[in-house]
């Protein structure tokens, strides 16, 4: 074989190969641009409501991302003793990945989860990925939302203040109220964080908290806000889904001539209470839900995409600000006090790079359903270091009255 032989040969191989390549190129990238997958949603009310718009949002935001590498499901309004009947109808239908989004939600998805291994199963909000079984499908997530709690109550405190310094509020009369809804640990935490960021402008806060043992009951909440505004509470927050404690504040204040303002959760709700609503936080669940469907879509394990130090011991996962899973929302600059946006970005900040320890302090909590269970908080709480869910539970003594 001659020389020219040999470069022609050597020739039309690498040109084979390259078209081989190329080829096997396009048929990998042309099935995954055709691969399609079914994402389900069930939610405890509709989009009408805060909390499971939120979630929505990230529904929808899915969508966007996705496009038609997704198809969504949604089932509203179901109650936790629904749930099982919507997570089998959703299975019927194919889906490979179910988001609940409810805490009492977390039984029957797992008991689902152990009967149909080949479907991921994301349990908002949850505790139980940690207990046995274990299973590779089942999941928990929820964003660290102590960290927007305490951003809020530094604005709260920073009205506190600059009512004070304006001679419009006494020192001894720095009294904050919050309508709860249910006694748990994701409650206490959320408003221990809340009054600890009160606390880090204004030393001599109290605290005053009314539960009302629903989470979604606007007649309810509202008459709660009331009563606490009637005790004396200047500033007004909430763990509660309607915006009646934010429509409470805000008739005191125009039709009865109190001095009291609003921070709240899930949603703004400047549109209801434009003179009284200072800010609100809400948990960002998007970044979650796209990157968990798009691990499915890939073939991948769900803990290997989103990477969070709880990811790493279970099928778990927590985040806050420096992921986008929490956001502050609604400034009302109208009524802030001067400089809030810039304190609110500097503690963001410390809340990023870790210089921060919320739950510390001078203080004792003591366990409310365990009074020989304490914490004494010159001993920082590492909040969601073990779960996802928060877990402090424990009330302080007294600077934070519980009725």
């Amino acid at each position: 074989m001659n020389i020219t032989n040999k470069y022609f040969i050597t020739f039309f191989t690498t040109v084979v190969m390259i078209a081989i390549i190329f080829a096997a190129a396009h048929v990998f990238f042309n099935d995954y641009s055709k691969k399609r997958i079914k994402a389900g949603f069930i939610y405890i009310g509709d989009p009408g409501t805060a909390y499971t718009n939120n979630f929505f949002r990230a529904q929808t935001e899915l969508e966007d991302a996705l496009g038609e590498n997704v198809q969504t499901v949604a089932k509203f309004n179901i109650t936790e003793s629904a749930c099982g009947a919507a997570l089998k109808d959703l299975i019927s239908q194919g889906c490979n990945i179910i988001f609940a989004t409810s805490y009492g939600y977390g039984d029957e998805t797992k008991a689902a989860a152990a009967l149909h291994p080949e479907i991921q199963f994301c349990h908002a909000t949850g505790t139980n990925a940690h207990c046995e079984p274990y299973l590779p499908n089942y999941h928990n997530f929820m964003g660290t939302i102590y960290e927007g709690r305490y951003v809020s109550g530094v604005v709260a405190g920073m009205k506190l203040s600059e009512l004070i310094a304006e001679n419009k509020l006494s020192q001894n009369a720095a009294k904050v109220g919050y309508v709860a809804a249910f006694p748990y640990p994701e409650v206490i935490s959320g408003y221990t964080a809340f009054f600890l960021g009160v606390r880090s402008i204004v030393g001599g806060a109290v605290m005053s908290v009314k539960y009302t043992n629903t989470w979604s009951n606007h007649i309810a909440e509202k008459k709660y806000a009331e009563a606490l505004i009637d005790e004396g509470c200047v500033i007004i927050s909430q763990h509660s889904d309607t915006t009646g404690p934010a429509i409470a504040c805000e008739e005191a204040s125009s039709m009865r001539g109190k001095t009291v303002f609003h921070v709240g959760y899930n949603q703004s709700m400047a549109d209801v209470a434009p003179t009284t609503s200072l800010v609100s936080s809400r948990i960002n669940w998007t970044p979650y839900v796209i990157a968990a469907t798009r691990a499915v879509l890939e073939g991948k394990k769900i803990e290997s995409v989103i990477k969070t130090p709880l990811s790493e011991k279970a099928n778990d996962a927590a985040a806050g600000f420096s992921s986008g899973w929490i956001e502050i929302i609604g400034i009302n600059s109208l009524i802030t006090a001067d400089g809030t946006k810039e304190e609110i970005e500097r503690i963001i900040k410390q809340l990023k790079t870790g210089s921060i320890n919320v739950f510390s302090g001078n203080y004792i909590g003591i366990n409310p359903l365990d009074k020989n269970d304490t914490w004494d908080l010159r001993t920082p709480f590492q909040e969601n270091a073990e779960k996802s869910a928060p877990s402090f539970c424990y009330v302080l003594k007294d600077i934070i009255t519980v009725q």
